[in-house]
């Protein structure tokens, strides 16, 4: 096998590593290719290369832990709520168990940012994929006994907090088809009955577009937010396609010549959709295809705010 088909059939674990990494489909992707490029600048330079897996999980390791010290200025600075760019189903991720599956969540991607770089890496190689400390400490410059301590150190700050979710895939389908299908009819009895009592409703629009500025929480409010969206959806003649994002339900929303708006992804747990997060910052969802006009959307709806403007503060306030 040649080395570039070698590196082709490593691609999906070393998007998957960078993906949970940097929670950002676009930055993963650049290094990624990054990572190619120095593994044949390497062989080209003679380099001995004893196992092509070890040694691009360790290029795209370290690149995506440089990437994280740099962006954290960028990520202070965020307009909004920040969000995961969004992937259809789980990404092409190689990990079949539907446990680990999960860690491509949403909810446990944002878990993870809470992790320092080197620490969020350990964990990761090690409880996710499987690789053992003596591979992970030269990864990451560490020793074995370190990355030991960085592991039990990440899983206990996770373990509280990890997020749950109903077992059953098709159970989970079945109630997020319902939940979109009230959100699309605006039917707020039925958006009553199936969201949790202390829901939250969390959007990203990156100051590129009009999103809530801060967490809607509550069911009634959530609730009645969302009949609003569907409302204004349906002014606007927009689909709602259900979809698998990260590896759990959720939808994309098309406008009528069938160019995207956003994504929603939604956590069910206990029989209820207990999180609802919408991504509507273009930059987050260009890998998609194309992307409508938001503006024009808007300009629709200038006389009837609501759905692609955030609530007013006296509501925000509530």
């Amino acid at each position: 096998m040649t080395a570039p088909d070698t590196f082709e059939s490593l691609r999906p674990l070393l998007f998957s590593i960078a993906y949970r990494m940097l929670a950002s489909v676009s930055d993963a992707e650049d290094i990624v290719q990054d990572a190619y490029l120095r593994y044949q600048h390497a062989l080209e330079r003679g380099v001995r290369v004893e196992s092509t897996k070890s040694y691009l999980s360790a290029l795209v390791t370290r690149l995506a832990i440089d990437s994280l010290r740099s962006a954290r200025a960028k990520r202070e600075s965020y307009v909004g709520q920040w969000l995961p760019e969004p992937v259809l189903g789980d990404g092409g991720d190689p990990l079949s168990d539907s446990e680990r599956a999960e860690t491509i969540s949403m909810a446990f991607l944002l878990l993870l940012q809470r992790l320092r770089p080197v620490e969020r890496a350990v964990f990761l190689l090690h409880d996710v994929f499987g690789y053992g400390f003596g591979e992970i400490a030269p990864m990451v410059g560490k020793s074995e006994d370190h990355c030991r301590q960085l592991a039990l150190r990440a899983r206990k700050h996770l373990e509280t907090e990890r997020p749950r979710f109903d077992p059953s895939t098709e159970v989970k389908n079945e109630l997020a088809g319902r939940f979109f299908a009230a959100v699309h009819d605006g039917n707020l009895d039925a958006l009553m009955q199936l969201i949790a009592r202390d829901a939250v409703v969390y959007g990203d629009g990156g100051g590129k577009a009009p999103q809530w500025s801060k967490p809607i929480a509550g069911r009634e409010r959530v609730a009645e937010l969302l009949v609003g969206v569907g409302t204004r959806l349906a002014q606007i003649g927009a689909a709602i396609e259900l979809r698998c994002i990260n590896g759990q339900p959720g939808a994309l929303v098309f406008d009528r010549d069938g160019a995207l708006i956003n994504v929603f992804a939604v956590d069910i747990a206990d029989g209820a959709v207990r999180t609802v997060r919408s991504v509507i910052n273009p930059d987050k969802l260009r890998h998609l295809g194309p992307l409508a006009d938001i503006q024009a959307l808007l300009q629709q709806l200038r006389t009837k705010p609501g759905a692609f403007a955030p609530p007013s503060a006296d509501r925000e306030r509530r």
